[in-house]
């Protein structure tokens, strides 16, 4: 591929990341907003029955309130993933790849958000989650964690299909050992030999009886 090329689709897939990362932390940070300065602590809104509900909760764990009580572990796991995909977002140059880090950055950075600047403190803040669908799930989520679980689902699709970061299927080459031929020991000649014949010696003509005459 050449150079030009390369560093168009790597730009494309820069700015999808860039656009779908900014777009999920910001529904997240005014979901969460809404729903602190509209709703009580504990409060339950039934916007489709038992399907769809509003739960707020504050969750010291991770992910679906997943490890309550490691908060500052969580917040350093953060932010060490958000400098890693910084750091590798210039290998990508596949779009859909470019979408996978985006909503992966765009959710850690939204959780991110809240274990720094909300209560009790730095790095132990409480996430805020207000999504329940006790049909599907028991835990309680926000916008944040739905785009962690489509990303890590986007990328055992896109791993499982081969694709790889600049967007091309990778197709396992067989390896396949080459063939080799055994040459007999025996060489066949172009043109037939021919056996040299020894030839018979001439038989020697037996001597004429010599007569002596009688008496």
């Amino acid at each position: 591929m050449e150079p030009r090329a390369r560093t168009k689709k790597r730009s494309r897939a820069l700015i999808v990341l860039a656009l779908v990362a900014l777009g999920v932390y910001a529904l997240d940070q005014i979901s969460k907003y809404f729903v602190v300065a509209s709703m009580t602590e504990g409060s339950v809104i039934r916007v489709l029955n038992d399907v769809l509900q509003l739960h707020f909760v504050r969750n010291p764990g991770a992910a679906f309130s997943l490890a309550s009580g490691s908060t500052w572990i969580f917040s350093i796991i953060a932010a060490a993933v958000v400098v890693f995909i910084i750091w590798f977002a210039r290998r990508i140059r596949s779009l859909a790849w470019g979408l996978v880090f985006g909503l992966l950055l765009g959710g850690v950075l939204g959780n991110l958000t809240d274990r720094l600047l909300r209560e009790p403190g730095f790095g132990f803040g409480h996430v805020i989650d207000f999504i329940s669908t006790p049909w599907m799930l028991p835990a309680i989520y926000n916008v944040a964690d739905m785009a962690i679980v489509t990303s890590m689902a986007m990328f055992m699709i896109l791993t499982i299909r081969g694709i790889g970061l600049d967007g091309n299927k990778v197709v396992a080459e067989s390896k396949t050992p080459a063939s080799t031929l055994k040459q007999t020991d025996a060489v066949t000649p172009d043109t037939p030999t021919i056996a040299p014949t020894l030839a018979a010696p001439a038989p020697t003509p037996a001597e004429a009886p010599t007569t002596e005459p009688r008496p």
